[in-house]
């Protein structure tokens, strides 16, 4: 499985993903599942996937193709789309194509071709975005009543989410909120794993720019995730 969160802001985008992908307990692998596209100063594109991953990463591989086509247009390549929302219905038809190509073929061997993204990002002139993408090509939009989207394993970490961030949070506190949901999800899900990859735009900049992969040796990382188990700790001895 996999865990992947993006947070829209009116500070700007923060997304996080996990890179682990398992067959089973003894066919664990890793595999990136956040991907970006930037033209800096005209647009800036993430996707992460979660789902069967040969569903995904060949709607990745087609959609890329499409994007060095010499003779894409605004209506085929994600980096000529007008507005984000042309991107999330690219990605969507794309996606809904590949799911019914795959389906017939893994449901002979009893296997899920299901498979979703997350597509973040602005173009030039508009406003930033959040879709969360279904496997059937439909997909929802991230708001200022609910600024965070997720996919795979999310029970875990969506409960400091609830609690934490809103519209207004500034992008530190987003990396931390986003870091905290991760590891609580990696504590309680063995099908979620490191590395991270974290990205950061801010509103307007039309580029990445924070890119980071976190490793599971990471010392920043294991000193956050003790001060919360801590803090934890804490504050439940001390209810009464």
């Amino acid at each position: 499985m996999t865990y992947c969160v993006g947070l829209l802001l009116n500070a700007g985008l923060v997304l996080l993903s996990d890179t682990r992908t398992n067959a089973g307990l003894d066919n664990i692998s890793t595999y990136r599942k956040m991907f970006t596209f930037e033209e800096p100063g005209e647009r800036v594109i993430v996707m992460m996937t979660a789902g069967n991953l040969s569903v995904t990463q060949t709607t990745l591989a087609r959609l890329t193709e499409e994007i060095n086509n010499p003779e894409a247009t605004h209506e085929t390549s994600i980096m000529k789309a007008e507005n984000m929302l042309d991107v999330a219905t690219q990605v969507g038809e794309m996606l809904s194509r590949v799911t019914a190509e795959t389906k017939t073929r893994m449901d002979r061997m009893n296997q899920s071709a299901s498979a979703s993204m997350i597509v973040a990002g602005q173009r030039k002139g508009g406003r930033m975005r959040l879709f969360l993408v279904y496997p059937e090509g439909n997909f929802i939009e991230a708001t200022e009543d609910t600024p965070y989207l997720q996919i795979g394993e999310h029970k875990y970490g969506k409960p400091i989410l609830d609690r934490v961030i809103t519209a207004d949070t500034p992008l530190e506190e987003a990396r931390k909120a986003v870091l905290l949901s991760m590891d609580s999800t990696l504590r309680s899900n063995l099908s979620v794993g490191m590395p991270l990859d974290m990205v950061v735009i801010e509103a307007d900049s039309l580029r990445i720019n924070e890119q980071r992969r976190i490793e599971a040796n990471d010392e920043e990382f294991a000193a956050m995730s003790a001060a919360w188990s801590q803090a934890l700790r804490d504050a439940f001895t001390q209810i009464k």
